[in-house]
């Protein structure tokens, strides 16, 4: 499947979603879905080259370990995971941490949910 065919797909869904008001607010909600997934690839290459290699993502805020289940959670534990634990633990990353950290901080920091989509995340996880 070719990566428009991925964001085309995962528009459809948005356009669902009351929450997500015009495409300026889907791009910037799928742009923090990519980015996490992509981290969390990069992060299990770097894993395999360094067996201690340390990620600067607590263990619950890593992609694998809340996106990643096609059951997942859904719904409003999802919603208040996205809100209240995911985005809040991202923005409050140590700023003086890790290099790595210091991006996702900063990628965070202006960053907003505004999906109110009651089902898994368009992004999946594989």
């Amino acid at each position: 499947m070719s990566v428009q065919s991925i964001i085309k797909s995962i528009q459809d869904i948005m356009r669902q979603d009351a929450g997500v008001d015009g495409d300026a607010q889907r791009i910037s909600q799928i742009v923090w879905m990519v980015f996490l997934k992509m981290f969390d690839d990069k992060e299990k290459e770097y894993g395999t080259l360094d067996p201690k290699y340390k990620s600067p993502i607590p263990e619950k805020l890593r992609w694998r370990n809340w996106a990643a289940d096609e059951e997942g959670i859904t719904g409003e534990k999802l919603l208040d995971f996205v809100n209240n634990v995911l985005f809040k633990g991202f923005k409050n990353l140590p700023a003086g941490g890790d290099a790595r950290g210091l991006i996702v901080r900063q990628v965070f920091e202006d960053a907003y949910n505004y999906n109110e989509v009651r089902h898994a995340y368009p992004a999946g996880g594989k």
